[in-house]
């Protein structure tokens, strides 16, 4: 069954200059495929059209009937006074009125015996229970906690939170409003790396359909099955995650590449021989003439054909200052805290050259506020912070700002670099800012534009240690790409804050952990402190799982008027799942031989038990 499809969809918001132009796909029922294409080439003005929140100029969107959909980045506007409790709570409206209503069945029922009452009401039970309305306060916790919404938060007004806490809310809204079809718009922006693992879980358990927009490479490796990458204002085609993505785009250029090089060269033959029929045709031969004209023919047919293009390589390095010493940094009993809130107290580390340190932790805990007391932008409560004699240190921040944002990219250049024009506009060329771009002003400029221009001005000073704060953050994959050609052959000390697991993944020796206000150190690489926690996970003493278990939100006891009408039902539904088991058995029976459908069998089987299992626990609690 096709949820979306999309036909020769074209989009232009400057005249002759169309931004999607016949861009046609099609999304099959529970889908998850990731949306892929630089900066600016209409990706969320595709979700956009999608969710009619703008018209396209020509082409066709149709989404299946009766399917709704959902859009992340865009953010409803809720009546003064809404709680972030209130927001969530707007997901179960359906739930409220069918329990309304059945409540004012209730007690039509206790004054008269007209079945179609009764009719009515076991009808309006069963969706009630199927939407899972008796669990709706447990599931609205499960999911809060999961994308980091704390109680805390719950009680704020929805008015006060910032833009990603608002992303955050907007997400477990939809979540819970069992949206039939997610548009994801870089959904783990603001999502630290719990949250964003939580919601790859539920994604990969979601029945619906996913569109995402991502330069998460972890993310759409782990929850994309299929890659749509939007170039020149159309869709090209990748059955398979981020990483079969980067493989196979590399081969079609490959491949494209070996094709043109070879038309070059049959070009050039064919050329030759023209010009030599031509040549005799003139001393003679006219009848040369024309097959030297068909020659020339072919040539055109030939010519028509572009060189392919690769994606450009950042060209530039960071300079190095040579480090001499033992201690890049030391940290002793550093502590911070905001009035009452206590960030982390009793601090102490030691980085030595060379050294490439990953600072992780869930959001809020302190990590860029630690940072940012390295750097001396903040002052610590308590301790000693000290950089080794002779390091030079740079620092990238997550929010860049400048001194004067009315200056062009040129003008800023040659203020902070202290370059000559020429080699400013260089150096904007090897960070992608080419032509008219460098003479826009700073303060148009868009957070991974005002990051690429820092990072571009920082490459210009000998440094042996780099802090980073969330450097990926803002950027598309080129970009993404570009920072990390750099970060290669820098071999100084680094320190970074990030939450982008491909990136840690690549560049972190050493992780710095930061929880309840402590560090946890741990010498070796992002994968190896994955496997360490996990084996640290599975020694834990099931009575402390159990615990941490217990401290979960309980749902609250509902009074229950028709336990009796409950528990018929579901021996009903007890029934009917015993007889599906059976058949399923007697079909594994007879296709015992058949590998491929005994699989498809298995996982029928396995879904069957899972449900009976459900139905016997619920029916063991009514019959108590």
């Amino acid at each position: 069954m096709i949820d979306i499809s999309v036909r020769d969809l074209t989009k232009a918001f400057e005249v002759n200059n169309n931004i999607l132009d016949g861009l046609t796909f099609q999304v099959q029922h529970g889908e998850r495929v990731g949306i892929l294409g630089r900066n600016g080439t209409g990706k969320t003005t595709l979700f956009r059209l999608m969710v009619g929140e703008l018209t396209e100029d020509k082409g066709e969107i149709d989404i299946a009937r009766g399917k709704r959909l959902g859009l992340v980045s865009q953010i409803p506007h809720y009546p003064a006074g809404y709680t972030v409790e209130d927001v969530l709570a707007t997901a179960e409206e359906r739930l409220n009125a069918m329990q309304a209503r059945m409540r004012k069945l209730e007690e039509l029922m206790a004054v008269s015996s007209d079945r179609a009452l009764l009719s009515e009401y076991d009808e309006l039970l069963s969706r009630f229970e199927m939407l899972g309305g008796y669990d709706a306060e447990v599931r609205r916790s499960k999911v809060a906690n999961g994308l980091d919404i704390p109680p805390a938060m719950r009680d704020q007004l929805f008015d006060s939170l910032s833009g990603g806490e608002k992303t955050r809310v907007n997400l477990a809204r939809l979540i819970l409003e069992d949206t039939d079809i997610l548009l994801l718009d870089e959904p783990t922006n603001h999502l630290d790396m719990h949250a964003t693992e939580w919601l790859e879980d539920y994604l990969l358990h979601f029945k619906g359909t996913v569109l995402a927009i991502s330069h998460d490479r972890w993310f759409l490796d782990k929850v994309a099955q299929r890659i749509i990458e939007i170039v020149n204002g159309k869709a090209e085609f990748y059955n398979g995650n981020y990483t079969f993505y980067a493989e196979e785009k590399q081969r079609r250029y490959e491949e494209l590449r070996r094709q043109y090089e070879k038309n070059q060269k049959e070009i050039a033959h064919l050329q030759k021989a023209a010009d030599d029929l031509h040549l005799w045709a003139f001393m003679g031969a006219d009848k040369l003439h024309k097959r030297a004209f068909s020659m020339e023919k072919r040539i055109a047919r030939l010519q028509t054909a572009e060189r392919p293009r690769e994606d450009k390589k950042l060209s530039v390095r960071f300079r190095q200052k040579e480090f001499f010493g033992d201690e890049v940094l030391v940290l002793e009993d550093v502590a911070k805290s905001y009035g009452e809130k206590k960030l982390f107290s009793g601090i102490d580390e030691l980085i030595e050259p060379g050294e490439r340190i990953a600072l992780i932790g869930d959001n809020g805990t302190g990590k860029s506020t630690l940072l940012r007391c390295i750097t001396g932008e903040e002052t610590p409560d308590r301790g000693w912070i000290h950089l080794g004699p002779a390091v030079k240190s740079a620092y990238l921040p997550q929010l860049v700002r400048f001194d004067d944002p009315s200056r062009n990219m040129v003008d800023t250049m040659l203020w902070e670099a202290k370059c000559d024009p020429q080699t400013a506009r260089n150096r904007l060329a090897a960070f992608g800012f080419r032509g008219e771009d460098v003479f826009k002003t700073v303060s148009v400029l868009s957070g991974g534009e005002l990051s690429r221009l820092r990072l571009c001005i920082l490459m210009r000073d000998d440094i042996n240690f780099l802090m980073l704060d969330e450097p990926t953050n803002h950027l598309d994959l080129l970009s993404r790409e570009w920072m990390e050609d750099a970060l290669m052959d820098y071999s100084e000390a680094l320190l970074f804050v990030s939450h982008d697991r491909w990136f840690i993944e690549k560049f972190a020796t050493r992780i710095w952990c930061l929880h309840d206000g402590q560090i946890e150190d741990y010498r070796g690489g992002f994968a190896e402190w994955r496997e360490y926690k996990a084996r640290q996970e599975a020694l834990q003493p099931p009575a402390k799982a159990a615990k941490s278990a217990a401290r979960e939100e309980k749902p609250k006891k509902k009074t229950e008027p028709n336990r009796d009408r409950r528990r018929q039902k579901i021996e009903r539904d007890i029934e009917r799942a015993e007889a599906l088991l059976r058949d399923i058995e007697a079909e594994m029976e007879k296709n015992a031989s058949d590998y491929q459908k005994l699989l498809e069998l298995g996982a029928q089987k396995d879904a069957a038990e899972e449900s009976l299992e459900t139905l016997y626990a619920e029916w063991e609690t009514l019959a108590e």
